[in-house]
């Protein structure tokens, strides 16, 4: 729901408009998000839904206001996460790296740090990540069968 609202801000004025603003100051970045959203800390399910709070929990908030302001700063995260890969690698390739980096995690839980990023840098070399090419890199890096 709170994503719907913010497209539908962002398309508000007729054109669609960036949430975000970003500025470099005293060699500091500094970000803003603007969006519309409703959250609560009360009321509805918040009370007998055990994910929901525990999150609040976790979370440490005491205020309606103090939960929209770590959603924004997720949003923020979020979005400068977003143009790092735009303005570096890309997004394609962005995602792929993180996706082989879990496929290695997932198969190889058990290896050192060391070969897990040898694996990992073959696999995304070779450009076929897929969990049954993992072995093959594996044994290439290592000597080792898996």
């Amino acid at each position: 729901a709170i994503e719907a609202g913010a497209h539908a801000y962002a398309a508000s004025s007729g054109r669609y408009r960036p949430l975000t603003k970003w500025k470099a100051k005293d060699g500091k970045l500094l970000g803003s998000i603007a969006l519309p959203m409703q959250v609560g800390t009360v009321g509805g399910t918040i009370k007998v839904h055990p994910t929901a709070a525990a999150a609040l929990s976790l979370l440490n908030v005491d205020s309606t206001a103090h939960l929209a302001e770590v959603i924004a700063c997720v949003g923020l995260a979020q979005n400068l996460a977003a143009l790092k890969a735009l303005a570096t690698e890309g997004i394609q390739r962005g995602h792929m790296s993180m996706h082989a980096r879990s496929v290695v995690a997932r198969m190889l839980p058990n290896e050192t740090e060391e070969v897990r990023e040898k694996v990992l840098k073959a696999l995304v070399a070779s450009r076929d990540v897929r969990e049954s090419k993992v072995p093959v890199v594996y044994k290439e890096v290592t000597g080792k069968d898996l």
